[in-house]
């Protein structure tokens, strides 16, 4: 799995129906799997993500990883609220 978070940093991440969400910044791993959890998106697309806030995506919502990512889910409610209209800080 490490192998793979390498080849996954910076990626365009782009949502089903094929609008790029943003590139990846970083990834949470799990310490004793060392499997990938999350992907981290900052400075997302605004018209998906309000004010372009960073994001954290489920890794299950991958579907494939080559030249880019996409995902296989992603919420279609847009824009998904900035974390403070959420009451949450920050994803990370």
């Amino acid at each position: 799995m490490l192998e793979e978070a390498t080849i996954l940093e910076t990626l365009e991440v782009f949502t089903p129906w094929g609008v790029k969400i943003g590139d990846i910044s970083g990834l949470e791993i799990d310490s004793e799997s060392a499997e990938i959890e999350n992907i981290l998106i900052q400075e997302t697309n605004e018209r998906l993500v309000e004010g372009g806030a960073s994001i954290l995506i489920p890794y299950r919502w991958v579907q494939a990883v080559g030249d880019i990512v996409i995902l296989k889910h992603f919420p279609q409610d847009l824009p998904i609220p900035a974390p403070e209209n959420l009451g949450i800080n920050e994803y990370y």
